[in-house]
């Protein structure tokens, strides 16, 4: 039986290193379910021993090791023992990752590598965004499945169908050149915000926040920056998740409680994370003014650089924030950027203006962030019975602990 504290160890442990683990046995086995495997091995190899022998001091290096031993042991079962062995027996000797910044237009970031791999063109584009986040995210099935609202078994079966398609396509775990990595790069993007968002506002679970996700993230965005440096959208896609980033120490108060942006104690805010995404903003915008064409991302950053510039959210310049969500909309139309948009209209033109927004959203059953919009709105409006009832239909339809908590409470109850 694993005592507490070494079983929170090890769930920490593997919340932080299992993304790196999978994606470097991927690229020496070339296989992804079996990388899969041999890792899930490790952990229990950990939970089996770790309660007597104790936490490792380089747990991540104790799972590698363990995981490189089923393999080689694996594949001396197998009839590919010269080739396979000889390569993990290289793989066994590498002693660090290499230094990305010493690369060009081939880095040596595992991580990264998968993300590339499972946002292969020979998968259906919604099988690329769910393997990318069970395998480079790091989220379990039912994790994902919340996300897509669909049933756990429907999105098992649409992981293990991205597996297969990826095996019989014989892709291999490089990284892709060219206009083979142009083509995969809109998705990578894609994923690494996805992975972000679910770190940043979890869709289930106790906690609010997963910091670890976002900390991936934002990694991710910036080796994409090194490796793309001359498209604005990848610099806007970092400016976005550090600015965004930067606000994870305050949306929890001292007492533990979630706290909305416009409460928050901004000087808790991380202005390291805010400097470097105001910088990788004005890189976007530079090349933006060279010609150069931007989306959603550069559009989202200026956002959020409107909130992080403001340095008391009084200050905040709605009316900026509200012309950008219209471009935003007539560009890249989404009920994501409506619900949006309809919080910054009421916050700079009066809550009427974002109710007829708000009202207008269609196409999304069951999201809970439509009631919880109009429940604030209608709150701003001083209809204080309306915005309770939004409340509590917005607290019946997330599956997130900490936010109905915060939903029923400005519900009053």
């Amino acid at each position: 039986m694993t005592d507490r504290p070494t079983h929170d160890a090890i769930t920490a442990v593997w919340r932080r290193e299992s993304v790196r683990l999978v994606a470097a046995l991927a690229r020496m086995t070339r296989d992804v379910d079996l990388a899969e495997d041999l890792a899930q091995d490790a952990l229990v190899a950990a939970l089996e021993q770790w309660p007597g022998q104790g936490v490792p001091a380089n747990p991540g290096a104790w799972l590698m090791s363990v995981a490189k031993r089923r393999a080689i042991d694996q594949f001396r079962r197998s009839d590919t023992l010269r080739r396979r062995t000889a390569e993990l027996a290289h793989g066994l000797e590498e002693a660090e990752v290499p230094d990305l910044a010493a690369a060009v237009d081939h880095i040596e970031d595992d991580v990264l590598r998968l993300a590339f791999l499972c946002c292969h063109p020979a998968l259906p584009a919604e099988s690329r965004a769910a393997l990318t986040l069970r395998l480079v995210g790091g989220l379990t099935t039912q994790e994902i499945a919340r996300a897509y609202l669909v049933k756990d078994a429907t999105m098992g079966q649409r992981i293990s169908r991205a597996k297969r398609l990826l095996a019989d396509s014989g892709a291999e775990l490089e990284m892709p050149v060219g206009a083979e990595r142009q083509q995969r790069l809109a998705d990578v993007m894609a994923v690494v915000y996805l992975i972000f968002n679910e770190g940043y506002s979890a869709t289930g679970g106790d906690d609010w926040t997963r910091p670890d996700l976002c900390l991936e993230a934002m990694r991710l965005a910036r080796v994409l920056a090194h490796l793309v440096a001359d498209e604005p959208e990848v610099h806007g896609l970092q400016a976005l998740l550090e600015i965004q980033g930067s606000r994870l120490r305050a949306r929890y108060d001292e007492s533990g409680t979630p706290v909305l942006l416009e409460a928050q104690d901004r000087s808790r805010w991380d202005q390291l994370l805010v400097q470097r995404g105001l910088a990788a903003l004005d890189r976007a915008e530079e090349l933006a003014r060279r010609g150069a064409p931007v989306g959603s991302y550069v559009l989202q950053a200026a956002i959020a650089a409107c909130h992080a510039r403001a340095r008391r959210a009084e200050d905040t310049d709605w009316a900026e924030i509200a012309g950008l969500y219209d471009v935003l909309a007539r560009a890249f139309p989404s009920p994501v950027v409506e619900v949006n948009r309809a919080v910054a209209h009421g916050r700079a033109f009066g809550p009427e203006a974002g109710l007829a927004i708000i009202d207008a959203v269609t196409g999304v059953p069951g999201w809970h962030l439509v009631p919880a919009v109009r429940g604030d709105l209608l709150e701003l409006a001083g209809r204080t019975e309306e915005a309770a009832r939004s409340f509590r239909d917005a607290a019946a339809l997330t599956r997130n602990e900490d936010e109905r908590r915060i939903l029923l409470r400005r519900a009053g109850g």
